[in-house]
């Protein structure tokens, strides 16, 4: 019979055509299985990757790689795993680095390739289909299933789980950039704190870096993490200054959901921590395969030597705050001792229960996932569970070393006991949202109302402008003073002063019994209000096209920059905005999606290098002449700009600053054009710098060609005559000249110029 049921699920599931099985060329497509084929020159691979893994220095094994069939050579592989992998073991799982010799090698975008053998998981889904479920409410990576081959001999199916990597945080937290953490001890204590982000290691850095591995570039990511340790522990109530709650809340309900306690919950590791732009704190799932009540060692508090299946189908979501923790947990402690975040915790709960497992959802996709790998789990002679394991693990408990769950066992019965606690019933309900006025422009104060039915507490809206932002907090009002209509009528509002283009925001209401959010998969989704920027709201206000030694960037190369500037009375947020050197191609590189305030200026590096700090197209400008173009996606122009020859010893920009006509300036990177009291730019012979050292640059501003002399102040001829072409420029050297000042003298057709030039040795 359970078998005609799946096959009835699974027909009608096909049928249907479920979203997430719809034909894909990607990667990490969950409806096809990649084909990994490792080629290795070293007869003994097996061993050495062995020692290597030993050794645990990081190093790699070099070795052709197949990816679907496009060959990639030189690639550094290495075993991974903590307790997945074994010397005795011929299936252990791959950490593939494309670009280990090659830098240019990647497919689709990916240079790093994480395999991992399915080990602790009868049924094959676990992991792919926690991840699945956990990008609905959070950045999470990407996963499905790989056949891995040896030099031609299958070893057997993997899962293929995208890297938490700067790719990962370009995705997903606006920079590849930023501070993050692999939240994993070097050495796991089965009686010890580990990475719990407590602070009793002590108050240097050196007593944190046995408990986690700083991922990113910058040392002073280590001060960032003890200043987020010290708050934690010792302020939690101004915690969310540095951390992202609402995240963090959803990481904790996923965990409790599902039961996926080998992460911070159990042992406190298997998740990373990222710093976005908004300079918060957010955490990062990893490592799922034992999820769905797989791993059962320790849940920290009452559970802290172990659970049983039936244990784990009722372990309580807020235990370590109805009990005990017997090992620190303050990145849950500390925040569900507040009652709203602990409301908002259980919403968030009721919002995973309700929309994957009180529905089947879950069976459904994980009878879809099974069927695309059914031939191939098959096929893996090396796998860890039967054929049959493979089958029934999907309902029923399958027993080897350890009891693993049947995952519908398991869930229908977690998802009734959570649905019965106190705080899942009883929630407000928010509907009929609108917006006065109705038709919003930039720039205006606007409000948000609501229906709110049973909020006998609290009710807010979470707004901002900006993924690059943080949402702010502002309360919502019955009062028939707040735009809401009649007093105690149900509907709530509140207003939002100079909106910009972009109006990102949520609502939350709650009572004494629970919360809710609106959406439900608030704050990683949301409702949006867009107001389109005017033509030249935002314009493109200066430019080098040969930036030599003027400004740097972040990595001290001078690149050609384009400078923004905001000249409206609102905040413009870049989000859907494009830049581009290529009229047939408007959509040529996405602005980052950031807040310009008004009277306030962006730079953008034109140097096709977008995996440097900062903001870089993947275009350059072109020095003898380009154009450029801001718009929306479908066209509609905010700025342009066509200009010729470029120099380096001038920008090219609006003058007045933000209005004007394009001109020649002196370049004033990141600020308002001007024009100095000095030699114009304008002028017929322009010198920059001024005073000079070393060098100095002289251009030619007519279409006529003139002698230059220079002229010390007692009147000698310290440089011979030499001709500058139309509109050139010449770079003398002044190195060997002592200090003081001198003469420029230039002889035109019709007139003659001096201009002063000071040379300073100091």
């Amino acid at each position: 019979m359970k078998n005609n049921i799946q096959l009835i699920l699974l027909t009608a599931l096909l049928l249907d055509g479920h979203k997430n099985l719809t034909a894909q060329s990607d990667f990490y497509a969950v409806d096809s299985v990649q084909e990994i084929r490792i080629y290795f020159d070293d007869p003994n691979w097996d061993e050495t990757l062995g020692n290597l893994y030993v050794a645990d220095e990081g190093g790699r094994l070099l070795g052709d790689v197949s990816v679907n069939g496009t060959l990639f050579s030189d690639a550094g592989i290495r075993y991974k795993g903590f307790s997945s992998y074994s010397s005795t073991r011929v299936k252990n799982p791959f950490n593939i680095s494309l670009d280990y010799t090659h830098s240019d090698q990647e497919y689709e975008g990916f240079n790093k390739i994480k395999l991992s053998n399915v080990i602790q998981d009868p049924s094959f889904v676990r992991e792919v289909l926690s991840y699945e479920i956990a990008r609905k409410y959070l950045p999470s990576s990407r996963s499905n299933y790989a056949n891995v081959y040896v030099n031609d001999t299958l070893i057997g199916l993997y899962t293929n789980v995208e890297a938490v990597n700067k790719d990962f945080l370009g995705d997903h937290y606006g920079s590849r950039n930023t501070t993050f953490f692999k939240c994993n001890p070097e050495s796991l204590d089965l009686n010890g704190e580990n990475s719990n982000l407590s602070d009793s290691p002590g108050s240097s850095i050196s007593d944190y870096m046995p408990l986690y591995v700083l991922k990113s570039d910058e040392e002073e990511g280590w001060y960032d993490l003890l200043n987020f340790i010290d708050s934690l522990n010792g302020s939690p109530s101004t915690i969310g200054n540095q951390l992202n709650v609402d995240r963090t809340l959803w990481m904790h309900a996923f965990n409790y959901s599902v039961i996926n306690f080998d992460s911070y919950i159990g042992y406190a590791q298997n998740y990373y921590l990222v710093k976005d732009v908004a300079g918060k704190f957010n955490p990062v799932l990893w490592d799922m395969n034992m999820s769905f009540g797989s791993y059962r060692l320790s849940d920290a508090s009452v559970n802290w030597d172990g659970f049983t299946i039936n244990e784990a189908k009722t372990i309580d979501p807020l235990q370590h705050i109805n009990s005990v923790s017997v090992q620190p947990r303050p990145l849950i402690r500390n925040l569900l001792s507040d009652a709203t975040q602990q409301r908002m915790y259980l919403a968030h709960m009721r919002t995973i229960i309700e929309e994957n497992f009180s529905n089947n959802d879950y069976l459904n996709r994980a009878l879809a996932m099974q069927s695309v790998i059914q031939n191939h789990v098959l096929a893996d002679t090396n796998k860890f569970y039967s054929d049959a394991d493979f089958t029934n693990n999907l309902t029923s408990t399958v027993s080897d070393l350890v009891d693993y769950p049947g995952i519908t066992e398991l869930m229908d019965d977690r998802a009734t006991f959570l649905l019965s606690q106190t705080g899942f019933s009883g929630a407000p309900t928010i509907s009929n949202l609108a917006t006065l006025p109705i038709s919003t422009t930039a720039g205006d104060d606007i409000w948000i109302t609501a229906e709110v039915i049973d909020a006998g507490l609290n009710v807010f809206l979470a707004y901002r402008f900006s993924d690059s932002e943080s949402f702010r907090i502002v309360s919502m009002y019955d009062d028939g003073g707040h735009s809401d209509g009649g007093a105690g009528d149900n509907i709530y509002g509140a207003e939002i002063l100079d909106i910009a283009n972009i109006v990102q925001y949520y609502i939350y209401a709650e009572n004494d019994s629970a919360g809710r959010f609106s959406p439900e998969r608030a704050a990683y989704e949301f409702h949006e209000i867009n107001s389109p920027i005017g033509y030249q709201d935002l314009v493109i206000n200066e430019l080098m096209a040969k930036n030599e030694f003027t400004h740097a960037d972040a990595n001290d190369q001078f690149d050609d920059w384009i400078e923004l500037f905001n000249t409206s009375n609102y905040k413009i947020s870049t989000s859907g905005l494009y830049l581009s050197d290529d009229a047939s191609n408007p959509t040529k590189w996405e602005l980052p999606d950031a807040i310009i305030e008004p009277g306030s200026y962006m730079i953008v590096w034109a140097d096709e290098d977008t995996t440097q700090a900062g903001y870089h197209a993947n275009f350059k400008l072109d020095s003898e002449g380009d154009s450029l173009w801001l718009s929306y996606s479908a066209g509609a122009l905010i700025d342009s700009i066509s200009f010729g020859e470029q120099y380096s010893v001038v920008s090219h920009g609006r003058f007045p600053n933000g209005t004007g006509e394009f001109r020649e300036l002196y370049p004033t990177f990141f600020g308002k054009n001007t024009i100095s009291n000095e030699p114009i730019v304008s002028e017929e012979i322009f010198l920059f710098p001024n005073p000079a050292k070393d060098i100095v640059n002289i251009k030619l501003n007519t279409d006529e060609s003139t002698e230059i002399r220079i002229y010390s102040m007692d009147g000698r001829l310290v440089v011979a005559p030499f001709m500058i072409n139309s509109k050139g420029m010449v770079v003398l050297d002044i190195s060997q000249f002592a200090g003081g000042v001198y003469h420029v003298h230039a002889t035109f057709s019709d007139e003659e110029i001096t201009k002063k030039l000071i040379i300073s040795n100091n």
